[in-house]
């Protein structure tokens, strides 16, 4: 599946579409390596804070992250998704990332501390 956006900025779409996309802050308490996942993954657990709590996700960061190195770090992503099936876990939430020179995923996070649950805006 390509990550890659159609035409040089995307489908236009509407303020009310972009509102449909829940992506929240949360920060990484758990990170292992899931070797199960059909592409070299690491399996996170990320707490939400509140109402959403904590959510398990597979992010394919291994070229650029050890699971040791991620956790305390506060992470994006969209929180209102359907649970998808990846390998034997079932993958709650989609981590945010954009990709570095070599296509590789680098995931995108607060340039400061800020409380778990917040909306992006």
């Amino acid at each position: 599946m390509s990550h890659e956006k159609a035409g040089p900025a995307g489908e236009l779409i509407s303020i009310n579409d972009f509102l449909k996309v829940d992506v929240r802050v949360g920060t990484i308490i758990e990170a292992a390596p899931f070797p199960e996942a059909r592409k070299p993954a690491i399996r996170l657990l990320i707490d939400f804070g509140g109402a959403i709590g904590r959510k398990k996700s597979s992010a394919q960061i291994t070229a650029n992250y050890q699971p040791e190195e991620l956790v305390g770090r506060q992470v994006l992503a969209v929180v209102n998704f359907p649970p998808r099936q990846i390998g034997p876990m079932m993958s709650e939430v989609l981590t945010l990332g954009v990709p570095d020179a070599n296509g590789e995923v680098m995931l995108i996070s607060p340039d400061r501390a800020v409380p778990d649950g917040g909306a992006l805006y």
